[in-house]
C-alpha cells in the first residue's frame, strides 16, 4: 500500500501546473460579473455624447439627454462659480446657443464670464430666502470648490476658512429684476443652503422643464418635500447615473 501511494507522488513543479490549470478552469466556467446597472447608464450616455464633458459628473450629459440638445433654451445657474470648469451650463450657451443668468457671489469670477459667456449675465448674489441681507460665506480662495455659508462643511477640507462678507437676494426677485418669466432650466449647487434658496423660489409661476440640485445626506429630504409640494418629481432614469444631484421635472411632463 505505501508504495502504491508512493508512486501517485508529484514533485513541486507539477503540483504548481496542476494548481494553475484547475485554477483556469474554474475561472472560465465562472459566470462573468454583470456591470453595475450605474455603470450601465453612464456608459449610455457617454456613448450618446460622448466622452467630454465640462460638468463635474455626468450632469453635461444628462442635461443634454434630456433636452435633446435643443437650442435656444434660456437657463438660471445658482451658484455658477466658474465659466466653464465644472459648469453645467456652458455647453448650453457654447455650443446650443443659450442664454442666461449666472449667480455667484464670489466676484473674482465675473472677469470671465463677461469674456467667454457673453449671452450670460453674470450677478454676484449669495441666493437665500431673503433679499437685501448679508451672509458670511467661507471659503479657500478663488481654486477652491466647495465655498460655503455653513462653516462646519468648510471645514471638512481644512482648518481656518477665509470669510467673505456678500448680499442675499431671492431668486424671485432677481428674476423679476431681470424681467424673466419663465426658463427652461435651473442648476442650483450651493453647498447646503439650498432649501433656502429654494424658500425663495415660485417655482410654479417660473416652471422650469428641468432642474438639476445638488443634494447631500444633510438636506435631501427637504430638497425633496419642497418639490413634491410644487408637484415636481425625481426623474428616475438619472438617479443612478448621477449620485450627486437630483433632477426634477413638472409631474405632468416628466419622461
Amino acid at each position: 500500500m505505501l508504495k502504491r501511494w508512493r508512486a501517485w507522488r508529484f514533485d513541486l513543479v507539477e503540483v504548481v501546473m496542476i494548481a494553475a490549470i484547475v485554477g483556469l478552469v474554474a475561472y472560465i466556467a465562472s459566470p462573468t460579473p454583470a456591470p453595475a446597472p450605474a455603470d450601465e447608464e453612464r456608459d449610455a450616455l457617454e456613448k450618446a455624447y460622448g466622452s467630454a464633458r465640462n460638468s463635474e459628473n455626468e450632469e453635461e450629459w444628462i442635461i443634454r439627454d434630456f433636452f435633446k440638445d435643443r437650442r435656444g433654451g434660456v437657463f438660471v445657474d445658482v451658484g455658477a462659480a466658474h465659466y466653464k470648469s465644472a459648469s453645467n451650463t456652458y455647453y448650453l450657451e457654447h455650443e446650443l446657443g443659450w442664454s442666461g443668468i449666472a449667480i455667484e457671489p464670489l466676484r473674482h469670477f465675473e472677469a470671465d464670464w463677461v469674456q467667454h459667456r457673453p449671452r450670460t449675465r453674470f450677478r454676484p448674489f449669495f441666493v437665500s430666502d431673503v433679499s437685501d441681507g448679508s451672509v458670511k460665506l467661507y471659503t479657500y480662495g478663488e481654486k477652491f470648490a466647495a465655498s460655503s455659508s455653513d462653516r462646519t462643511w468648510v471645514e471638512r477640507f481644512g482648518d481656518n476658512p477665509r470669510e467673505v462678507s456678500t448680499l442675499t437676494i431671492t431668486l424671485d426677485d432677481l428674476l423679476n429684476r431681470e424681467k424673466i418669466e419663465t426658463f427652461d432650466f435651473l442648476s442650483m449647487d450651493i453647498e447646503l443652503a439650498e432649501p433656502k434658496a429654494l424658500a425663495g423660489f415660485d417655482i410654479e409661476r417660473f416652471r422650469p422643464s428641468l432642474v438639476c440640485i445638488e443634494a447631500h445626506p444633510e438636506v435631501r429630504q427637504q430638497i425633496l418635500d419642497y418639490f413634491a409640494r410644487h408637484n415636481y418629481v425625481v426623474i428616475g432614469k438619472y438617479l443612478r447615473a448621477d449620485e450627486k444631484n437630483l433632477y426634477f421635472a413638472p409631474r405632468t411632463s416628466a419622461p
